[in-house]
């Protein structure tokens, strides 16, 4: 039986969960063989490149690429994936996911940040493989339903497409997702793209109850044709844009995950050994004013291109 949505914005520490075994010594000798990943690379580095699978805090688990994050949030209940990676990348999420003890099958429901084939690809294996029900900002339903963007996304002319999504249900902001003791809530983050959502939930370790965030991109990247500041074709993006960035900087952040490892240097934090701290209560804020500072370079640059 399908665990029900609760509509609540509630993101309470009493949400921890039973925490989740750890890996077996076979399990830790399989993710010993995979390289570290360079805590150096670029943005576009490593998207299908397969990263060790390991703990991040408590019953959250880093079960990505190199490149790209993906998210395993597990209870005795049942499990919920946050993104997918690339549908190249998929059997590489797959299979950190079994390395780590846990069935896909037992995975209830998948998590999509936004619409591009390098978060969105793997989904369809990934549903596929467990059964689990895919839920979306609702601006990104129809693009994951085909497997293709339309004009609203600002990479429409050079983005990919991805193979198509069976079964999207759409989330509305500040609902939270229910799976057994799990709680994990949804907040609507349109800029990079208009569906952008990022997650956040609790999860406890050794009596310590944290607030993780996995947050959207905040890139303020497009094709040649598209314009973050022509109000006409694109009515409220900046202004959306920048609610979003507040929205980011106003959680209770004690440790960032975003969707490519380098934006919140988690290679650094998760590293072995790691080079800088896993918990940063302003993760939240600096990468907040890291996209503010992006925006607004963008909007200068449209400006003076635009001036005669």
């Amino acid at each position: 039986m399908r665990c029900l949505l609760a509509l609540t914005a509630a993101f309470a520490l009493s949400a921890c969960t039973t925490p989740a075994p750890a890996p077996t010594q076979a399990t830790a000798a399989t993710a010993a063989d995979i390289a570290e990943c360079p805590a150096d690379a670029s943005g576009m580095d490593g998207w299908d490149t397969a990263a060790p699978p390991r703990r991040v805090y408590g019953n959250t688990w880093y079960v990505g690429t190199c490149g790209i994050s993906a998210l395993l949030v597990t209870s005795d209940q049942g499990h919920v994936l946050v993104d997918a990676g690339t549908a190249k990348a998929a059997p590489l999420v797959e299979a950190s996911i079994r390395a780590l003890g846990f069935r896909l099958e037992d995975i209830k429901y998948i998590l999509n940040s936004h619409d591009h084939h390098d978060h969105a690809g793997g989904l369809a294996q990934l549903q596929a493989d467990s059964g689990a029900i895919v839920l979306a900002g609702a601006d990104s339903v129809a693009t994951l339903l085909r497997g293709a963007s339309d004009a609203s996304d600002p990479q429409y002319h050079t983005t990919a497409s991805f193979p198509p999504v069976a079964r999207v249900q759409a989330v509305a902001d500040g609902q939270t997702i229910s799976v057994g003791p799990l709680r994990i809530t949804a907040h609507a983050t349109p800029g990079h793209t208009a569906g952008g959502t990022s997650w956040s939930w609790s999860s406890c370790q050794d009596g310590q109850c944290r607030h993780i965030v996995y947050a959207d991109s905040v890139s303020a990247i497009s094709d040649d044709h598209y314009r973050y500041s022509d109000e006409s074709a694109h009515p409220g993006t900046v202004a959306a844009f920048r609610r979003s960035l507040d929205t980011l900087d106003g959680l209770d952040c004690d440790i960032l995950i975003s969707t490519h490892p380098v934006a919140s240097q988690l290679w650094a934090r998760l590293g072995n050994p790691p080079s800088a701290a896993l918990i940063q209560p302003d993760a939240c804020h600096v990468y907040a004013a890291n996209g503010r500072k992006g925006l607004q370079a963008r909007l200068q640059q449209e400006q003076n291109e635009a001036q005669p």
